[in-house]
Parts: C-alpha cells; sequence; structure tokens
C-alpha cells in the first residue's frame, strides 16, 4: 500500500504555484501561443517532478498531486510563499 505525503514537499508545492501563476498568466494574455506553452512547460516539470518523488517514496501519484495542487492553493490563499 502506498503511503501518503501531507504535506507535500516544498520543492513540489513551489512547483505547482510557479505552474499556477504560468496558467493566469495564459489567461491574461488570452491563451497566448508563448504564454500557453510556458503554462504547459511549467505543468510538466510539476507532473515529472511527482512522478518521481511518488516513485522513491513509494507514493501514490495521484493523491500526492492532489496534495501538492492542495497545498498550492492553501499558500496561495494565505499569501504564503
Amino acid at each position: 500500500m502506498a503511503e501518503r505525503s501531507f504535506p507535500p514537499p516544498d520543492d513540489l508545492v513551489r512547483l505547482q504555484r510557479d505552474a499556477d501563476a504560468a496558467r493566469h498568466e495564459a489567461e491574461r494574455q488570452g491563451h497566448a501561443p508563448e504564454a500557453r506553452r510556458v503554462w504547459q512547460e511549467a505543468t510538466a516539470v510539476v507532473k515529472n517532478a511527482v512522478a518521481e518523488h511518488a516513485a522513491a517514496g513509494n507514493l501514490d501519484p495521484v493523491e500526492l498531486e492532489r496534495d501538492v495542487q492542495r497545498a498550492a492553493r492553501e499558500a496561495d490563499a494565505s499569501g504564503g510563499d
């Protein structure tokens, strides 16, 4: 059985926050191709980092990704870094 990782590692949360910021910027720019590419690349970085962390720690990658997204939203809501 895979273990849970909450709170998730800060580096993963930071990557998710970067991807979220890239998404917001792409939306602000009306999904301009360059902004959309930056968002897609940032999202791929998060997914790869989550997969690697999950595999290394015997964690469920779906649960880890969910925990990372939740922690990023909570950090954004509280204005935390």
